[in-house]
């Protein structure tokens, strides 16, 4: 076995034993704060530093939207605070709008929206037969919500299934999206773990990127590191 399996349910390192496992670089983490000499509070925004480092690590290092300031962006309380953040700003700012929820999906997803007084519908997402994605029953259910609908998805790594399109998939996703006009919400909380790259983890917000998609993030670090939320828009 492994030294270090992650354990499901608490997405969290264990060793043989059950013990938890710090990672080097968490570790390598602590003993930068601990000799750090700034105590001073960071803005309302949260640190500038991490969501700058953030943004790269979603957008990748020459995105064009970075470059041209079109992602607004602040950091909150790892990802149930993001996604609890962007919950607050479609009640706000679109009150006649609802969400699409995976089925299945980690139970606090719907307890964020709830609380936001934001109407939830749920789409088709795992195959329990086949143990994988029910690839048509999702595309139907994104064919047949309302035009402009709010969806909820897994960058990678879905909770609890594990379960992601392939990149040809997620390209069709993001037509189909195209089509109905719908909006894509991502909740990335393992990227990293899905399949040990980073940058291939991140490529289903690329690939909307790509295809013009307004979109929202809610990119967690409490597996590999805390939370920012970010919006990307077509002017600075």
């Amino acid at each position: 076995m492994t030294p270090r399996p992650p354990l499901p349910p608490q997405g969290a390192y264990r060793d043989d034993n059950g013990r938890p496992v710090v990672l080097e670089c968490v570790r390598e983490a602590e003993r930068r704060i601990a000799g750090s000499t700034n105590m001073e509070y960071l803005p309302m925004g949260g640190s500038v530093k991490v969501i700058d480092e953030s943004l790269k690590l979603a957008y990748g290092e020459d995105s064009e939207f970075i470059k041209d300031k079109r992602i607004a962006a602040v950091q909150a309380l790892s990802g149930t605070g993001a996604c609890r953040l962007f919950a607050d700003f479609q009640k706000r700012f679109l009150p006649d709008t609802q969400i699409y929820i995976p089925t299945p999906t980690w139970a606090n997803h719907h307890n964020i929206w709830r609380d936001a007084h934001v109407p939830q519908r749920t789409f088709t997402y795992y195959h329990q037969e086949s143990r994988g994605l029910d690839f048509s029953g999702l595309m139907d259910d994104i064919k047949n919500a309302p035009d402009g609908s709010f969806f909820w998805l897994h960058a990678c790594a879905h909770n609890p299934t594990g379960v992601d399109p392939s990149e040809e998939q997620w390209r069709e996703i993001s037509y189909q999206f195209k089509v109905k006009k719908h909006f894509p919400f991502f909740d990335m909380a393992y990227q990293g773990f899905a399949s040990g790259d980073p940058e291939r983890d991140a490529k289903a917000i690329r690939v909307f990127l790509e295809d013009g998609h307004q979109i929202g993030c809610a990119q967690s670090y409490a597996k590999n590191m805390h939370g920012t939320l970010r919006t990307k828009s077509r002017m600075p």
